[in-house]
């Protein structure tokens, strides 16, 4: 039977890979775990490790340029969930073997620029180019950084009890490669002005300023517990997400959820609720009961925008939305409904 496209699920995870990790190694203090962006291996003198893998981006649509901010980013954002800035970059391209050259120079010129400017060395990969390879995904890339382990973060490290934060707004990556990828579709129903936003917004989809902001510049982050990206899933599936990881329950209120202007008329575009969309730029911060304020006012001095949406329950509670008065069970969405609106729309030749 074949497979919905997107992450696996929890039941998956469970099932398929958990269990079956290779060798049990005492230094992994924290190994694969659903809803968990890093793993944290333990070294000498109080020191760690932390470590990220996700795909590499190459979308035609959107230009060789924007694929490599893609390809960087997504894995940035996952790094940055510790608290840290990543280090060191290892990077495996499965390129068609009918990839031009010079296409090459200018997507890896960008990778080199994109990992440069945040601090990344890049310390290895393998390059290949495939008969037959058409997919989006170029390969993929492995970040690693070495901190002390008492100050990284992880999203299991969440409470009961924690305020729930949430930066900047949801849907910001879903909107702006729907409105980059089709652009005379977004401007007929949405209007050439949030066309335009949209399309600037692509590259406010790097959380690492929201993290290191969070965790305040000498990461003495006593208030903050745990960090988590927003991806696939859109901000609800974030947070539930990290309340699993941090096996605990939770309560979000729905009026709170930040949902910008731009984002919703885009998303209404594609018949697509901005909660639920892939939310790359955005990420979900927990601290403990009666600290967001200081939080937010950190993330404001770095102009970024922050607004409390919930709180950590214990686990027996269940994981709840609050939304029109109500108090329902949260339904994790196992497939993001971004995917099937891009390529419904790609497949019906909208422009």
């Amino acid at each position: 039977m074949s497979r919905k496209p997107g992450k696996i699920e929890q039941q998956f995870f469970e099932e398929y890979i958990r269990n079956k990790c290779g060798r049990v190694r005492p230094e992994v203090s924290i190994g694969p775990q659903f809803g968990t962006d890093v793993s944290i291996i333990d070294l000498p003198g109080g020191m760690a490790m932390a470590l990220t893998s996700d795909p590499l981006s190459l979308v035609p649509l959107l230009g060789l340029k924007e694929s490599a901010w893609l390809s960087v980013q997504l894995m940035v954002n996952d790094m940055a969930t510790t608290g840290f800035a990543p280090m060191y970059g290892q990077f495996v391209l499965n390129l068609p073997a009918s990839f031009p050259k010079n296409d090459f120079r200018i997507y890896w010129e960008h990778i080199h620029q994109f990992c440069a400017d945040t601090g990344i060395a890049i310390t290895g990969g393998h390059t290949c180019f495939i008969e037959g390879q058409n997919s989006t995904i170029a390969g993929g890339g492995t970040l690693i950084t070495i901190a002390a382990k008492d100050k990284m973060l992880v999203s299991s490290f969440a409470q009961a009890g924690d305020s729930i934060l949430v930066t900047k707004e949801s849907a910001i990556l879903s909107a702006a490669i729907l409105a980059m990828c089709f652009p005379e579709t977004v401007k007929n129903k949405a209007g050439a002005e949030i066309y335009q936003l949209a399309c600037q917004s692509f590259y406010q989809t790097s959380s690492l300023q929201d993290a290191l902001a969070a965790a305040d510049e000498k990461n003495e982050h006593r208030d903050v517990t745990a960090m988590h990206d927003v991806t696939e899933g859109g901000v609800l599936g974030a947070i539930y997400e990290l309340a699993i990881a941090s096996h605990n329950g939770a309560v979000i209120y729905n009026q709170q959820i930040p949902v910008g202007e731009v984002q919703k008329k885009v998303c209404d575009a594609f018949a697509l609720d901005p909660r639920y969309c892939v939310g790359a730029g955005a990420m979900i911060i927990t601290c403990k009961k009666g600290t967001a304020p200081e939080v937010i006012a950190r993330l404001k001095r770095k102009n970024i925008v922050c607004v409390e949406v919930g709180e950590l329950r214990e686990k027996a509670e269940g994981i709840k939305i609050m939304e029109d008065g109500r108090e329902k069970d949260l339904v994790y969405a196992e497939t993001d409904p971004y995917w099937a609106a891009f390529f419904n729309a790609y497949n019906a030749g909208l422009k």
